[in-house]
């Protein structure tokens, strides 16, 4: 196969800069910071809808209080006008008599009511707590992801600047190939995962390390100064 000494050293450029801007791009893709970021926006998706549960318990729990608060002040009107109604009964035994157990009753259902609203805002104190405990880790959650983006953007950033300016060069380097030497180049890269070159080592490939022997050697020795691996179809650069 035909080629020059710049074509081959093209070549060789072309791979050398190819095989870096791959590392490059598989570093940018295996960069810690993004599974930090994923990991941080799906905790934070589950903790906000723990948050939004939490929030409708609170609402519950509020109303209940609420409940009693206003049945507490129905009764205690209740009172009022039944300790007046007695005050006022001068002498009227059996009227006194029926009120004082209304009474009593009223005084019952206003403790009862009383202990069930030290529990029901035990339990909105709890409620409460949580709801401070999701806000701190949200924010937590929130400052570990900026921090994790800003780090990959800044880190992530500097090897797309190196990828681009490889690739800026790739171009210039194309330029100085003969253009169907590249086009074979290329198809070969496609299917060989990045390594389309070598260089003939006695009667082995340099790249797949298969032996060439007899009539293959001959022939590919035949293709100076480049032919193609019988084994693995790479370019080889023979001396």
């Amino acid at each position: 196969m035909e080629a020059t000494r710049e074509d081959i050293e093209g070549l060789f450029e072309l791979q050398r800069i190819d095989l870096e801007v791959k590392r490059l791009t598989k570093e940018l893709d295996d960069l810690p910071q993004r599974s930090i970021i994923v990991a941080a926006r799906e905790k934070t998706t589950e903790i906000e809808a723990k948050a939004e549960k939490v929030a409708e318990l609170k609402r519950v729990t509020a109303r209940k209080i609420t409940r009693i608060d206003d049945e507490d002040a129905s009764l205690a009107k209740k009172e009022a006008g039944v300790q007046a109604a007695i005050d006022a009964a001068h002498g009227d035994f059996r009227n006194v008599e029926a009120r004082t157990k209304e009474l009593a009753g009223i005084v019952r259902r206003r403790g009862t009511i009383a202990e069930e609203r030290i529990g029901v805002q035990a339990e909105l104190d709890k409620i409460t707590a949580m709801e401070a405990q999701i806000v701190l880790a949200l924010e937590e959650l929130a400052a570990k992801e900026q921090q994790a983006i800003d780090s990959f953007q800044k880190q992530g950033g500097d090897l797309k600047l190196a990828i681009a300016k490889l690739e800026a060069g790739r171009g210039q380097v194309e330029a100085k190939v003969d253009a169907e030497l590249v086009r074979s180049y290329d198809r070969i890269a496609a299917r060989s995962g990045g390594v389309s070159v070598g260089v003939l080592d006695g009667s082995r490939c340099g790249v797949c390390r298969m032996p060439i022997e007899g009539g293959r050697l001959i022939d590919l020795r035949g293709q100076a100064p480049l032919g193609i691996c019988p084994s693995c179809k790479r370019l080889l650069v023979i001396a």
